[in-house]
């Protein structure tokens, strides 16, 4: 793996190298061979996904910068744009190169498991009849092929779509070019039938190659080839400024205008033709200054997340059942035990089922009449949208803040929109400029003559396909201090001209700076005093350099730091004079780690939430952000014991530092794979 100079400067990691750095991790994943042969390959195909979003925005922004004429220095962690642009490249060719020896690796041990990954020129008679069946009925229906010509514009290639770049030589030394694009509305891959208790696949592009005959059955060729490219473009929404328009509207046009953004990234097949790299580089304007990287034969790798199992349990991870949360039950009311002491979900380990059940009970409830609840990515079908419509339709008043601008899933949430309002839902779009990123629901319910509020707030979206695979901490609750806060919140975003304060929710824009602050500076203090000061954080990246400052700040004061970072990191930890007492690790596994925790030693007494935010710029000053206290000193302790089971994880753990070498953790303790242990935590916690 490449590990490029990435402390620019004494102080921080440049951000977008140290997401490749954990786009690296992911890629270790599918090295893994501790890992199932099947979800190895699933780690390629999240690799890949990753990196094509990676482009979409972060590779994007850092080549706008260049092209305005900036240097980009003061925004870029010390490296100027135009120098960034280059060193990602580099590393981006590095990790495809790696990611193709992976892949040919595992399909050798799928081979070995009977499970053949063919090619067009490993095709038998029987297979034939079948693929040609399959292309016939299946596949050419769906084909849009494009005769290219010197005197035909070139159509606005699709965002991330993978086309066939075709070359037939012709008489007289002439040549026709063509591109395929690979459907997606087709399974990229194709099961054949099974021969001699051995599984066969073929992916749709080499089915593709090898009815190129029948594609091009017109021209009279006299030689064909076909090889593989991606064009990725700039994933920015850029809005209108036309005030006929509505915002769902605005929101709409700028997810139609991103499928022909500037190109930002141009991916090809290593052994293709000169002539015919030179020829399609050409017609979309794309020179030597963009990202141009050769890969192997086949793209869109992120298509390997939907492997097929092929009923081969033992090729992919044991599924766990989701845990019951000990109390609470989904046939009793949750409303009845969320009044007597809250509640904490921990997703996936324990059933997401909670959060759809207090909404569907909401819906039904007589005595509910207000429903709040802030929503930022749903589930394809989602059993959320549905309670809410429900409870709208039983008359409540419901109230939903959607996120419209939610990158990439602006139009699914369009969707959802619409189908809300139609129903009777209040939406609000957000506030202006900043992104509503905080997940809450607060109820109103009446209790004689008086309104209680019930609900909860989560560290996740509340997505019931996400939640399988996304680690997320919920918190049910009818705290009505809490809920007040909660309250005032949805009040602020009908009435955005209004700041108000709030006495126990940490809320960004206005106050988690201050606030994260001055509990640091609290444990800074103690240190002083002659006690122990100790900060313990849990979140998916951190790049925000004030927060960093700060954090540098309490370490040379001396507390103890320790930190657990999926993602980017741009603080550089264990460093003398500057960071000797915080350390971090990073674990990437099975599931998602997307919780974010903050604990606060105190002395003793933990001060400790349960968060929406990372610590990054758009999340503390660009966000409307919710972390909210833990008092239930249960779930304190709940919380705390899982965060040390992370903390010791020893077997999927890697150490970040300057070298970021991604260097799994390992000692002579008794091995720790925390996610695992996690789950039998939540189930002997059942059993007592």
């Amino acid at each position: 793996m490449t590990k490029p100079d990435i402390a620019t400067n004494n102080s921080y990691i440049n951000r977008e190298i140290s997401w490749l750095q954990f786009n690296a991790r992911v890629l270790q994943e599918a090295q893994d061979e501790s890992v199932p042969l099947i979800e190895r390959l699933r780690f390629l195909g999240i690799f890949s996904n990753n990196l094509d979003e990676f482009f979409k925005v972060r590779y994007a922004t850092v080549k706008r910068i260049v092209e305005a004429g900036r240097a980009g220095k003061n925004q870029l962690g010390g490296i100027g744009a135009k120098e960034l642009l280059e060193i990602i490249t580099q590393i981006v060719i590095d990790q495809q190169s790696e990611s193709s020896e992976i892949l040919n690796d595992i399909k050798d041990e799928l081979c070995q498991e009977n499970i053949n990954i063919i090619d067009e020129t490993q095709i038998n008679h029987q297979q034939h009849d079948f693929i040609k069946e399959y292309f016939f009925k299946k596949v050419s229906p769906a084909l849009v092929t494009i005769i290219l010509n010197d005197d035909v514009v070139l159509p606005n290639l699709k965002d991330s779509a993978a086309y066939l770049a075709v070359k037939m030589l012709m008489p007289h030394n002439k040549k026709q070019f063509a591109l395929i694009e690979i459907p997606k509305s087709i399974n990229r891959f194709v099961v054949l039938p099974k021969q001699n208790s051995k599984d066969y696949i073929i992916i749709i592009d080499d089915l593709l190659r090898y009815c190129l005959g029948d594609i091009f059955n017109i021209f009279d060729y006299t030689a064909i080839s076909a090889h593989m490219i991606k064009i990725t473009r700039d994933g920015e929404l850029d809005f209108e400024s036309d005030l006929s328009k509505s915002f769902i509207e605005k929101i709409s046009d700028s997810v139609k205008h991103r499928e022909v953004g500037e190109p930002v990234r141009f991916v090809y097949d290593k052994t293709i033709h000169d002539d015919t790299l030179q020829y399609l580089m050409s017609k979309m304007g794309i020179d030597d200054t963009d990202s141009v990287i050769p890969g192997g034969r086949y793209h869109n790798r992120r298509d390997y997340m939907g492997f097929p199992s092929l009923g081969r349990t033992d090729l992919m991870y044991k599924k766990i059942e989701a845990l019951p949360v000990k109390g609470l039950s989904l046939q009793d009311s949750i409303f009845k035990a969320i009044a007597k002491k809250d509640y904490l979900l921990y997703a996936p380990y324990q059933t997401f089922s909670y959060v759809v059940k207090f909404l569907r009970e909401a819906a039904l409830d007589p005595k509910v009449r207000t429903i709040k609840i802030t929503i930022y990515r749903l589930a394809e079908i989602s059993h959320i949208a549905s309670s809410l419509i429900n409870a709208a339709i039983n008359g409540k008043s419901v109230t939903v803040s959607i996120e419209l601008r939610a990158r990439f899933d602006e139009q699914a949430n369009i969707d959802y929109a619409q189908q809300m309002e139609e129903e009777g839902v209040n939406l609000i779009f957000g506030v202006a400029g900043l992104k509503v990123h905080s997940k809450m629901c607060v109820i109103e319910r009446e209790q004689g003559k008086k309104l209680k509020r019930y609900g909860f707030i989560s560290t996740g979206n509340f997505n019931e396909s996400t939640a399988k695979i996304y680690t997320d901490h919920t918190l049910f609750t009818s705290n009505q201090k809490i809920l007040k806060d909660v309250s005032k919140i949805f009040e602020f975003f009908e009435a955005n001209y209004k700041i108000h304060t709030y006495k126990h929710l940490i809320v960004s824009p206005h106050y988690t700076e201050k606030t994260i602050f001055k509990l640091i500076d609290n444990e800074i203090e103690q240190v002083k005093n002659g006690k122990e000061g100790i900060i313990r954080l849990k979140m998916n990246s951190i790049s925000c350099y004030p927060m960093i400052d700060k954090l540098y700040e309490a370490s040379r004061a001396g507390v103890k730091i320790q930190m657990i970072v999926r993602g980017l990191c741009c603080l550089i930890p264990g460093v003398k004079g500057m960071s000797e007492n915080i350390e971090v690790i990073s674990v990437v596994d099975k599931f998602l780690e997307h919780s974010r925790i903050y604990i606060f030693g105190n002395n003793g007494n933990s001060k400790l939430y349960i968060s929406s935010a990372d610590w990054m710029t758009r999340n503390i000053y660009n966000r409307v952000e919710v972390s909210c206290p833990i008092y239930d000193e249960d779930i304190k302790k709940e919380i705390i014991d899982t965060f040390n089971i992370s903390w010791n994880d020893n077997v999927k753990a890697r150490i970040l530092d300057d070298t970021q070498e991604n260097r799994y953790r390992k000692n002579d303790n008794e091995k720790v794979r925390s996610q695992y242990a996690i789950y039998d935590y939540y189930l002997q916690n059942l059993n007592n």
